[in-house]
């Protein structure tokens, strides 16, 4: 039902050119980090809000942007959230992915789930999640949205959020 109160509430996605501005902003940066890539804009995947501003790294150095853990590109991410969304607009999404990095580990991230989901079932234990972004704890919990047998539950404030796998009695 909240999903459907959701997908009310949605604004209709009316373009203001902030994606364009994102792209051009980030070939920027890159360029100035003497990296060799390349800066597509991509449409909002199925999970994503229409107004998500999506952007594709792609080249030569597209693993080199990636980092230690995505470490890299979660920054980049982060300093094109915050150009976007300066000034009195109302707040666009920003995804950075490079090399497709991002969809590897969502797909990566939700097996695992998947995988933990049935565990927990088997164990009849509550199973917690290391801290996560809050991207990866919406994989973890859409891909356990269905899973029968689990529920999941976000516990903690800020960077120290995780993720629990609970059991339900049948």
């Amino acid at each position: 039902m909240s999903e459907q109160r959701n997908e009310q509430e949605k604004a209709p996605f009316v373009e203001d050119g902030r994606a364009d501005d994102a792209a051009n902003f980030l070939r920027d940066v890159l360029y100035k980090m003497g990296m060799r890539c390349q800066v597509h804009i991509e449409e909002p995947g199925e999970h994503d809000d229409a107004s998500d501003i999506c952007l594709q790294i792609e080249g030569p150095d597209a693993g080199r942007v990636i980092g230690k853990r995505g470490q890299i590109l979660s920054a980049l991410q982060y300093v094109v959230h915050r150009y976007v969304n300066r000034g009195g607009q109302p707040k666009r999404h920003v995804l950075v992915d490079a090399a497709g990095y991002t969809a590897r580990r969502e797909d990566n991230l939700a097996a695992m789930a998947q995988r933990l989901g049935q565990q927990a079932v088997a164990d009849n234990k509550i199973i917690t999640f290391e801290p996560m972004t809050p991207r990866d704890r919406r994989v973890v919990h859409l891909a356990l949205a269905k899973f029968p047998g689990v529920v999941t539950q976000s516990q903690g404030e800020g960077a120290e959020r995780r993720v629990q796998i609970i059991p339900v009695r049948r």
